[in-house]
């Protein structure tokens, strides 16, 4: 029966501390959509609405970025998202050099309220053309 007891007591403590956890972001489950390079190519030449965010550095995005990116680096994200994308809406695609940088980008724009980010890892990864 101890044992029991034991098992039941640490069961309890597992799901509370597994309930804080699931909550810490306040019931939010909203989530950024991952994509390929090859569906970010289809949304940019079928659709025409949408916005490509760059989050890699000012100096990386002088070296070559696709063409219209707006580049708002990953650090700058939350100072700078409302501000220069104001419709929340709005389809968002976001890459960096290698896809760290454009997930941190998209999970914040997704903190945010923004409600259609799609993230397409990094620019290595683009087999397409790119300008200067």
């Amino acid at each position: 029966m101890k044992k029991y007891k034991g098992l039941v007591l640490m069961l309890l403590i597992s799901l509370s501390l597994f309930g804080l956890v699931a909550c810490k972001d306040g019931g939010n489950n909203a989530a950024y959509e991952q994509i390929t390079a090859q569906e970010a190519k289809t949304i940019i030449d079928n659709e025409k609405n949408y916005i490509i965010i760059d989050a890699r550095t000012e100096e990386e995005f002088v070296e070559g970025h696709i063409e219209d990116a707006i580049l708002i680096p990953e650090y700058e994200i939350v100072h700078r998202a409302e501000k220069e994308l104001p419709d929340k809406n709005a389809l968002i695609l976001v890459y960096c050099r290698s896809g760290r940088r454009s997930k941190i980008a998209s999970q914040e724009l997704v903190n945010l309220g923004y409600t259609n980010v799609k993230e397409f890892g990094g620019i290595i990864d683009w087999p397409y053309e790119t300008v200067k």
